[in-house]
């Protein structure tokens, strides 16, 4: 399954959010879309969600143009959104039971995702009763429950503390190891899309202002040089070279 964003532009009122942005993501790709807040990173991922449509160009899967939200693209939010009345199990099942799957049949595939995020211990919790991690622990297995091909993650670690954080990025990517997901994961850490992504695509302006291979084997590492490498290629293009100079003489 491929994706192809082709000539993509969109505005708000008078406000121009996205300007001719042109993306290929490959089959299986984890793609960190980066940049400053009011880029346009989310307005691209809630298009490619279907929940926005773009004023001119197209967002295509395999050649077909997206036309409204489908299962076939599960989306985390970073608030998880779940349902605060209903308990872990019932919160995963709920996409299936809307899509018209049997209800013994939607508890037993959420069933399998609440192991595979590795909460089924849990599945009688209230979303109020869980830690912030374990919230989003269930957010991603909701996600998933449906069998997206693509899995749209909008920030959902970034209200978590540092720690956290980075066992939800090791606990992605092994879902994505086992499952083999395309990924599009929007945040505005550069580190984050570093220790993530296959390929880091940095916004800026609206625009795309580059699009980096990662090459490095997992688990990566500050140390590595192609990681020093990149931080300092996507700190130039987000900051412009003399505020980067004025912050390392500060």
């Amino acid at each position: 399954m491929n994706l192809t964003i082709e000539e993509v532009n969109k505005s708000f009122g008078e406000k121009e959010v996205l300007k001719n942005v042109n993306l290929q993501i490959n089959p299986h790709e984890i793609i960190c879309v980066l940049g400053h807040s009011g880029c346009g990173k989310s307005t691209l991922l809630n298009l490619v969600a279907g929940f926005l449509k773009e004023d001119t160009g197209a967002i295509k899967v395999d050649g077909v143009p997206i036309d409204g939200p489908s299962k076939a693209r599960g989306v985390v939010f970073q608030d998880h959104a779940l349902f605060p009345w209903y308990d872990v199990i019932t919160n995963i099942a709920f996409g299936l039971n809307v899509q018209g799957e049997e209800k013994a049949k939607a508890i037993e595939k959420a069933r399998e995702y609440l192991v595979l995020v590795g909460l089924e211990e849990y599945e009688n919790h209230y979303p109020d009763e869980l830690s912030g991690g374990m919230k989003q622990r269930v957010g991603i297995a909701r996600a998933l429950a449906s069998g997206p091909d693509i899995l749209l993650m909008d920030e959902p670690f970034g209200a978590l503390d540092i720690l956290t954080r980075d066992i939800m990025r090791k606990e992605l990517l092994r879902i994505c190891q086992e499952l083999h997901p395309m990924v599009i994961f929007v945040t505005h850490s550069i580190s984050e899309a570093i220790h993530l992504g296959d390929r880091v695509v940095v916004m800026k302006g609206g625009e795309v202002a580059g699009d980096f291979e990662v090459g490095i084997d997992h688990p990566r590492m500050y140390e590595h040089p192609r990681f020093s490498q990149l931080m300092t290629e996507i700190e130039q293009i987000l900051m412009g070279e003399e505020e980067l100079m004025q912050v390392i003489r500060d």
